[in-house]
């Protein structure tokens, strides 16, 4: 008295597109993201990546700046206390001084992941910037050697410098924000046609 009944082919079908969506929704979640629709981007690797790109791009600029003569603080300029003056006005030097700003980046951008990252907006990071300004070319920065103090340095230098660190605390901070807050909200909705 058992009774047999086959499954009905539509219906297997549907069953196998069930399963491999709910594939592709466990494939998605191991990415960072849930079906949901929220965003939930790993906090360590997100920031090493963000501060990798901004000391990369923001150095090459700080770079370019320093050889079109915009600023007379050399780009290796977190690595003199490590290595001599000589070297880092060659090629190797600028770019072990790349290094470090990359590093100083990576830095930068766990300390404002971990902790600033529910500020929205612009603002923070502009301000973020501005902070790493004062802590390296006021505070720490002459007394260790890396540059002259801001009053030795040209008008040209103090306005380049500070741009540049305004920008890169820009970048860090806003695509943070864009990244853990609802900033996504605020941008224009893309035309469709």
């Amino acid at each position: 008295m058992s009774e047999t009944y086959s499954i009905p082919k539509i219906g297997h079908e549907q069953e196998q597109s069930r399963g491999s969506q709910d594939q592709r929704n466990h494939n998605d979640s191991g990415r960072g993201r849930q079906q949901s629709g929220k965003i939930h981007t790993p906090l360590i690797p997100f920031a090493l990546e963000l501060g990798f790109f901004a000391g990369l791009l923001w150095g090459l600029l700080r770079w370019l700046f320093y050889k079109l003569h915009f600023t007379i603080v050399a780009p290796g300029f977190l690595a003199e206390p490590f290595f001599k003056h000589s070297f880092m006005n060659t090629m190797a030097g600028h770019l072990v001084g790349l290094l470090f700003f990359i590093g100083l980046s990576v830095v930068a951008s766990l300390v404002y992941t971990l902790l600033l990252r529910r500020f929205k907006g612009p603002i923070p990071g502009i301000v973020y910037g501005l902070i790493w300004w004062v802590v390296l070319f006021v505070l720490t920065g002459p007394k260790l050697g890396m540059m002259n103090a801001p009053d030795r340095l040209t008008w040209n230098s103090l306005y380049t410098e500070i741009c540049v660190f305004i920008l890169w605390g820009l970048f860090i901070g806003y695509t943070v924000a864009v990244e853990y807050t609802d900033e996504r909200k605020r941008e224009p909705e893309k035309a469709e046609g």
